[in-house]
């Protein structure tokens, strides 16, 4: 029973549409009516709101982290299943008929609260990545397949697993994306577009 638990926490509490919520309350409106429609931080940015973004990260972030937390205290080894889960319930929120983000904040939560040296080490390749590409979504793809990997090499190999559940997840998420880098037609940080 105790994975089935951690399974319902970590969707539960993932599940809190924080984007939507936030910029409802400040006035802006559906977040989903603008830009990708997603319910994530950088959706959230398009409304020019820089604070309600910042805001949206942390939210989406903590809502990765406590359901790991929590399990470590109260249901050790359950920890993976509740990270998963945790995601997945960002991404398929039954409270927005099963449509939510892109599940990058929360993914960065879960890394922070199972191994935080991996995830100070996938912060760098995000942020060595953006500085490259200068395109958000190529720089959270990155970082969400190579948080495996580092963690493997960093002497974590039991969050492996997760990860690559994880990185399945935040992949499929950015489909519509992987469609417009195909096409070229992935905007960059900081244009218009």
């Amino acid at each position: 029973m105790e994975p089935i638990y951690a399974a319902l926490l970590g969707f539960l509490l993932g599940s809190v549409p924080f984007g939507l919520i936030l910029t409802k309350a400040a006035g802006f409106g559906d977040v989903r009516d603008i830009g990708s429609g997603s319910i994530g931080a950088t959706n959230v940015l398009r409304t020019g709101n820089k604070g309600l973004a910042a805001a949206t990260v942390l939210l989406d972030a903590a809502k990765g982290a406590v359901p790991v937390l929590l399990t470590g205290q109260f249901l050790p080894g359950t920890e993976g299943i509740a990270a998963v889960a945790a995601v997945a319930g960002h991404c398929f929120t039954p409270w927005l008929k099963f449509k939510g983000g892109k599940g990058f904040a929360t993914a960065a939560g879960v890394l922070l609260a199972l191994a935080w040296p991996v995830m100070l080490v996938c912060a760098a390749i995000w942020a060595a990545t953006l500085a490259l590409s200068r395109i958000s979504s190529v720089s959270s793809m990155t970082t969400v397949v190579a948080a495996p990997l580092v963690g493997w090499a960093m002497g974590y190999p039991a969050i492996a697993l997760p990860l690559i559940a994880i990185a399945a997840i935040v992949l499929v998420q950015h489909r519509a994306n992987i469609g417009r880098l195909l096409k070229g037609e992935e905007p960059k940080v900081g244009s218009k577009k």
